[in-house]
């Protein structure tokens, strides 16, 4: 391919209103020596890709891995089954990773419920909140532009709704230029009738932070605050009674965990709105005569068996997440944030979606996404792969009837185990492949 073989001949020579940031004059030096970190990561030690495409997934530390294969090859049993030791053990280490997660984000061990992921987290919240508590003529403010995880559940929330001849409304909420969610637009569009603001706490392609702080006071206390909290659990300090979240919900495969997992943060204020979801097996749910009973939480909400080693590979990963430490992450992925956009500035051509390109002052949390004149998202995604640069390209996941058309981007996504000199030869990639699609 052409545009490709003029970039390796080029590299071959070469080496190969924002609320959390403060005013600095440049990006220091990552907080941890990428390189300590990366030999905990197995697919990256023998690889000669660069990975940048840690908000689809991160990659897997070495002691993750193992609490998998260790469950599947020493220890399978069922927990809490049976009386035996295997069960009994497995029990008491599944409510241990569910102690260190409520310690994580600052919850009660009753607040913190395991799901199949951050999106089966938002479907249990509109199924088993919204069904049961959501009335005639009632509101959810949301923003179009959200993972799809974050705008589905709410419309597939008001078609069942209708089934039952209940009328509910979804009422969209605009972003601002730096991809936050537009706090003066919330507070216009609330009213006595809205119930829950849902929003994605990190953009998933803005890479801008929204906490709703500045609702705090001005709106009805008794509606419902829901935070995406996908692609902020593991890359930065998340805790829940900092957001007033009533809902939140985590991915475990974007914080080092298995795919399949997930944590659903439940407010213990809410509890009593919340009626049995996928009541079967350790549900805690009572039968009589006239009918099903709720039972206690978190169990409430976990019927059936439960992905108990992706909960295991889940403990592991919070042991990493300790060890390294969020605030060395976040200090880290601003580093790269601000060396990725000072390296991409001054191609020609090329355009920043909103998010930190356009913040007053140096802030990132390792999520920029871009496009690029004279050749599309998915072509320019294609021949960063080829160079060996694994980035994600297209719509991202932002519903296809909501998306403007700048929105099918090349995003770029690292963290810990990226480094500043991966940045530079990206960002030079970049720089010619714009000079051979201008040529």
């Amino acid at each position: 391919m052409r545009i490709v073989g003029g970039v390796q001949r080029q590299l071959l020579g070469g080496s190969g209103t924002v609320r959390s940031c403060a005013p600095s004059s440049t990006a220091g030096p990552p907080a941890r020596e990428p390189a300590l970190s990366r030999r905990m990561f197995p697919a990256l030690r023998e690889s000669h890709e660069v990975y940048l495409d840690s908000a689809s997934t991160t990659q897997k530390p070495e002691s993750v891995i193992a609490a998998i294969t260790d469950y599947h090859s020493a220890r399978t049993a069922n927990a809490g089954r049976g009386a035996y030791a295997w069960s009994t053990s497995l029990a008491r280490e599944i409510e241990g990773v569910r102690e260190r997660m409520a310690g994580f984000i600052g919850a009660h061990t009753d607040e913190v419920v395991f799901t199949g992921g951050s999106t089966a987290g938002l479907h249990a919240i509109a199924l088993s909140w919204g069904l049961a508590n959501l009335g005639e003529g009632d509101e959810i403010l949301y923003s179009p532009r959200d993972h799809a995880s974050n705008v589905y559940p709410w419309v597939q929330l008001r078609q069942l709704l209708a089934g039952f001849g209940r009328t509910i409304t979804l009422v969209p909420y605009r972003v601002n230029a730096l991809g936050e969610a537009d706090v003066e637009d919330i507070a216009a569009k609330v009213s006595p009738r809205t119930r829950m603001i849902t929003v994605g706490h990190l953009h998933h392609v803005f890479g801008s932070l929204s906490t709703l702080e500045e609702l705090r006071g001005r709106i009805d206390p008794s509606i419902a605050l829901c935070f995406d909290c996908s692609q902020s659990g593991g890359h930065l300090p998340v805790r829940v009674e900092d957001l007033d979240a009533d809902f939140a919900v985590f991915a475990g495969h974007k914080m080092f965990g298995a795919p399949g997992t997930g944590v659903l943060y439940c407010r213990r204020r809410r509890h009593g709105e919340l009626s049995p979801f996928l009541p079967g097996g350790n549900s805690g749910v009572t039968l009589d005569d006239s009918g099903l009973h709720a039972g206690p939480m978190p169990q409430r909400m976990e019927g059936g068996t439960p992905n108990i080693p992706g909960i295991l590979a889940l403990g592991a990963a919070l042991d990493v997440l300790d060890n390294i430490g969020l605030d060395t992450i976040h200090t880290h992925n601003r580093a790269l944030t601000q060396r990725l956009l000072a390296g991409l500035r001054p191609v020609p051509g090329l355009e920043f979606l909103p998010g930190p390109a356009y913040a007053p002052c140096e802030t990132g949390y390792g999520i920029v996404s871009f496009t690029l004149a004279g050749i599309s998202a998915n072509d320019l995604g294609f021949v960063l792969g080829e160079l060996g640069f694994l980035v994600r390209s297209g719509a991202h996941c932002v519903p296809a009837n909501n998306a403007p058309g700048e929105e099918v981007s090349v995003r770029v996504s690292t963290h810990i185990y990226n480094t500043l000199d991966e940045i530079d030869r990206f960002t030079h990639s970049v720089a010619t492949i714009a000079e051979e699609v201008s040529s």
